[in-house]
């Protein structure tokens, strides 16, 4: 097996034109060969071939052949990607072949030739010609493997007998690992009918085909049905112990992302209570369409993801902000091989450098700002506090600052659910950040620019979300570990976050905080339970201890909340977009304001941790902190000071003794 196996990587491995020359080769070695078998067949008797002329109509033949079976197309097929196509070309270039060698042998009349062998012959060179393309496309597709009983095909349904599941039927044609055995669909009309030779089923006899069909994963080929449909079919085969995955949304193949013979594991956006939120398209073009955009933190989760938003929009120039060289690379590198017209210009500052933004605002006349530059994971900020308050709130001010003198139209800060009756500093730099725009907003009546406010929950796949650690923990067999069984969370994805903040700078006027309606929060707990399930394993639990993948509770982290909220009051304003909502929330006056940030910042500069936490609790009325400090330094210096203070009171009472 392994000689084969080198032998083909070998074939396969030539350039093109020399496996062209061996398929030109072949087929004229056939063409022979099938003269030959004609007069056998036409003569019963290989002693009568001596008294006939072969060589005429096999120089026939030979000349004949190659000419038309290249016109007709044969030689630019790719065998081992071949499906039913193979049987038309064939036929179409022997057929041609096949009037023109019975042609000349019946007009000439060639001595020593019957006539019956320009039929005879052309049938046969059809068979052989068809045989050895298959046989090619046998070995050189690995289906030669079959014959190894070390490898075991996975047996496959697919649920949906539209045209995605036939795609999809056929892209797995050539598959080593998935057997395709049948179709699942909801239509009554369309069961027990075959679909490229394959049964269609009603998903309600599923029990019974996963025990005689011994099917262990089910394709969803259902890309365009609405999300609670697609809610309830997840949870019909919940109940059985197979794995879910499924097809890119019709979205994503129209938008090119990724191709319609793409199958992945079940994204969590399909685990979702909620439809997506359409955006309305006026609002995303109002303020960027041949305006000058600036992205903040433009190589993060969100920053990025605004970037590939904003450049389908036409802007006039897209400037990238962003400290982290590698991250402003990777994402310049990714837009303009999207978009080789616009300007796209990768400038690497820090939000906090509010010289350099003056220049850099004042250079490339910027019209539109989205600021997604900030320190986002709770238990890093919590155990970096100084550093964590300093980026998100004094970043912010910058930005703000350099907005209001440049003149720019629109600002755009990038909050957090987080920031409502905060726990954590991460929380409270977030709060603390949308107070220093409210309060600037306020204090300049004649102010151009216009501010707006985004909040919004937990985005799907953005860094440091838990859902990627779910499924690293799950593909190594787990433990999952769960901070809390109660804990929830609200859900969103990356794209209606990106979506979402631009359609908000879109309506603000005066300083407005914006929140997503996210639909009903989700209970961690449950999204693990059904991401196990649908990956065709079960719970390990007290109730369960033959289970695969035990959930283990490891305790809230340091300012991690049970629930989050988006409101800190109850007045939420409808918008023009019925998915999002408005509010006012109360502001500090920027000229109180300003004093506090000047003496919070020469804490900072000392890097008192301690004292930075309690001006936060000074500054914020609902900040309530659930943990102790764990910042680093703080305790570190704590540390060393109470290691010198004992060996102090040590080194005085052996004195003392002496």
């Amino acid at each position: 097996m392994s000689y084969i196996n080198e032998t083909i990587n070998n074939i396969t491995s030539l350039n093109r034109y020399s496996k062209r020359l061996i398929a030109i080769i072949t087929d004229l070695g056939l063409c022979a060969i099938c003269i030959w078998l004609a007069f056998i067949l036409r003569l019963e008797d290989l002693n009568l071939l001596k008294y006939y002329n072969t060589t005429s109509p096999t120089l026939l033949s030979v000349i004949l052949a190659l000419p038309v079976f290249w016109l007709c197309g044969l030689y630019r097929t790719i065998f081992r990607f071949t499906g039913l196509s193979i049987v038309f070309t064939v036929s179409i270039c022997t057929f041609v072949y096949g009037l023109l060698f019975f042609s000349v042998i019946v007009v000439y009349n060639i001595e020593g030739v019957p006539r019956s062998i320009g039929v005879i012959q052309p049938m046969l060179l059809f068979f052989t010609i068809m045989s050895s393309r298959l046989l090619v496309k046998y070995f050189l597709t690995g289906h030669y493997r079959v014959l190894d009983k070390s490898l075991k095909k996975e047996k496959v349904l697919i649920y949906g007998a539209g045209d995605a599941g036939r795609q999809l039927a056929l892209v797995l044609e050539n598959n080593l690992e998935l057997n395709v055995v049948g179709f699942l669909d909801d239509n009554s009309q369309l069961h027990k009918q075959l679909l490229l030779g394959k049964t269609i089923f009603s998903p309600l006899k599923l029990n019974n085909l996963i025990n005689s069909k011994d099917v262990s994963l089910v394709l969803l080929a259902l890309p365009s049905i609405g999300r609670n449909r697609r809610n309830q079919i997840i949870e019909e085969l919940k109940k059985f112990k197979i794995k879910v995955k499924t097809l890119p949304s019709v979205q994503d193949i129209l938008t090119d992302k990724i191709t319609i013979s793409d199958i992945k594991d079940l994204n969590i956006e399909d685990l979702l209570n909620r439809d997506q939120i359409a955006p309305n398209h006026k609002l995303l073009y109002k303020d960027i369409e041949s305006n000058t955009v600036l992205v903040t933190g433009a190589g993060g989760s969100i920053g990025s993801e605004l970037c590939r938003q904003i450049i389908k929009l036409k802007p006039n120039k897209l400037l990238l902000l962003e400290l982290n060289e590698f991250a402003l690379y990777k994402i310049y590198e990714e837009l303009i091989a999207l978009n080789k017209n616009l300007r796209i210009i990768p400038l690497i500052n820090n939000v906090q450098d509010e010289k350099n933004l003056n220049k850099i605002f004042e250079t490339f006349s910027v019209d539109t700002v989205y600021h997604a530059a900030a320190y986002k994971h709770v238990p890093l900020v919590e155990e970096n506090i100084c550093e964590g308050v300093k980026n998100n709130v004094f970043g912010t001010l910058a930005i703000a600052k350099v907005s209001i003198k440049q003149k720019v139209s629109n600002l755009v800060l990038i909050s957090s659910d987080k920031a409502v009756r905060p726990t954590n500093i991460m929380g409270a730099s977030k709060r603390l950040a949308e107070l220093c725009m409210q309060g600037l907003h306020d204090s300049n009546k004649n102010i151009f620019t216009k501010f707006s406010i985004v909040r919004f929950g937990n985005v799907l796949e953005s860094s440091g979300s838990v859902i990627p650690k779910f499924k690293e923990q799950i593909k190594k067999g787990g433990p999952v570990t769960l901070t809390h069984p109660d804990v929830t969370r609200y859900f969103m994805t990356i794209i209606e976050a990106a979506q979402l903040v631009i359609q908000a700078g879109s309506m603000g006027k005066d300083c407005e905080v914006f929140v997503l309606d996210m639909g009903e929060s989700v209970k961690i707990k449950d999204l693990i339970y059904r991401m196990i399930t649908l990956s065709g394993l079960e719970v390990k639990n007290d109730k369960n201890s033959d289970g695969d993948i035990e959930i283990k509770i490891t305790g809230l982290r340091p300012g991690e909340k049970l629930y989050e909220e988006l409101l800190i009051g109850n007045n939420p304003q409808k918008t023009s977009h019925k998915k999002i909502q408005k509010i006012q929330d109360p502001i500090i006056p920027f000229e109180k304001l300003e004093k506090e940030l000047n003496h919070l910042m020469n804490l900072i500069d000392k890097n008192s941790a301690n004292e930075v936490k309690i001006k936060l609790d000074e500054l914020l009325n609902l900040y309530n902190s659930n943990s102790k400090i764990v910042d680093h330094i703080y305790n570190e210096i704590n540390n060393l000071k109470y290691k010198e203070k004992k060996f102090l009171l040590n080194e005085n009472q052996n004195k003392i003794v002496n």
